[in-house]
């Protein structure tokens, strides 16, 4: 463990020239070329705004395992050079994240609810408070960027408002805000809001492999539901992360799963999964919890690798924990509390493990002090 140097690639998207709008011209738009960003995390320089919500902020650097080379990809570029092109409604939006071909894809309104199909090779941002609504589906896709939108579940307080909710089985049958899976790999997902997935936020599954997840807020409204497995009231079914499906999986999960969470918040609402890992090499670092009254925050399943540093866990419960004794046998947690803060928290804080440690990361990355990570992770995690 230890601070190393900030590094990784740029992202697509960064192309000269204007963009397009479905079905109109804009005058006077630009691309973000040349916006700044900070050289020590990748964040967004200040007063890198979206003027006149034509152009939105400036990309982060692609930090953690979505800017290692595998699968035959060096790092993710999404859409790369592309044209930009905004997009109004959910039939444009569809039409143009379908397929592999390279689109950088500016999206601008409140989406209506649907469930979102995207293909490979796309750059999807929010302009100026964007939203998507339901269900956003990264089924095998690969080199896909999402950032600067809020995306908001099916499960708004109710699991049943959800068109694939079954009451006999409860919150589970229904979608995730977000599911990236089925080997999708080189996913990045910066600068989002991730909220009230019927089953999860964002879960990563089904042997998905090199995917960062950066300066996103998770959080979940109270629900309502009494039906199904998750007849818990206002507890309910507010699980947020899943990396790994399953403990006896038909994928590649033994050798990927490999996800970094980093400049991260979790909320309120959330109850467990922040994340939940199966088999995967996780890296956390520069993260923030806040959610009180939750069940767990970082849970480790089978075979499960996280290493967690330089993060804030404030009033939570279980800040770190294995999911049973028999996991405990193969999976493996590396924190220290010289590192980490754990300020007001009760329960678990379980390090080590029976299985391997995963002590460095294969990438370049900056630690920031972790007395002053909640600072900045209130004041940039979410769209800017």
């Amino acid at each position: 463990m230890g601070t190393t140097a900030a590094g990784g690639a740029g992202i697509g998207g960064l192309g000269t020239g204007g963009f397009i709008e479905t079905g109109a011209t804009v005058a006077g738009a630009t691309g973000i070329a040349g916006a700044a960003t900070s050289a020590v995390t990748g964040a967004p320089s200040a007063g890198a705004g979206n003027q006149a919500c034509s152009t939105p902020p400036a990309a982060s650097r692609v930090v953690g395992w979505a800017a290692v080379a595998g699968n035959g990809l060096e790092t993710t570029t999404g859409g790369g050079d592309a044209t930009p092109l905004v997009v109004k409604s959910f039939a444009e939006l569809q039409t143009h994240v379908a397929g592999t071909l390279a689109e950088v894809i500016y999206v601008q309104g409140v989406i209506a609810p649907g469930n979102l199909i995207v293909g490979s090779n796309k750059t999807i941002v929010g302009l100026c408070g964007a939203e998507l609504h339901g269900h956003v589906h990264l089924s095998g896709s690969v080199n896909v960027v999402l950032r600067n939108i809020k995306v908001v579940g099916y499960g708004v307080g109710d699991c049943t408002l959800d068109p694939s909710f079954d009451a006999t089985v409860g919150c589970s049958s229904g979608n995730d805000a977000i599911s990236v899976l089925n080997n999708a790999h080189h996913i990045y997902i910066d600068h989002c809001d991730i909220s009230d997935g019927t089953d999860g936020n964002l879960d990563i599954t089904n042997g998905a492999d090199f995917v960062s997840v950066s300066y996103t807020k998770f959080h979940y409204s109270l629900r309502t539901d009494l039906v199904g497995n998750d007849a818990t009231g206002q507890a309910g079914h507010r699980f947020s992360n899943l990396v790994g499906g399953t403990d006896t999986p038909t994928y590649s999960d033994a050798t990927s799963l490999n996800v970094t969470w980093h400049h991260n918040w979790w909320a309120d609402g959330v109850m467990q999964r922040m994340p939940r890992v199966r088999f995967g090499k996780n890296h956390l670092f520069n993260n923030l919890y806040t959610s009180t009254g939750n069940g767990h925050c970082v849970r480790a399943g089978i075979q499960g690798q996280i290493l967690i540093e330089n993060t804030v866990f404030r009033a939570s419960n279980n800040p770190q924990q294995f999911n049973s004794t028999t996991d405990q046998k193969t999976a493996n947690i590396t924190a220290s509390s010289s590192e980490n803060l754990y300020l007001g928290t009760t329960g678990t804080i379980a390090t080590g493990g029976g299985g391997p440690a995963f002590t460095t990361a294969p990438y370049p990355y900056q630690l920031d002090l972790a007395s002053e990570v909640e600072e900045t992770v209130k004041r940039d995690a979410g769209p800017q």
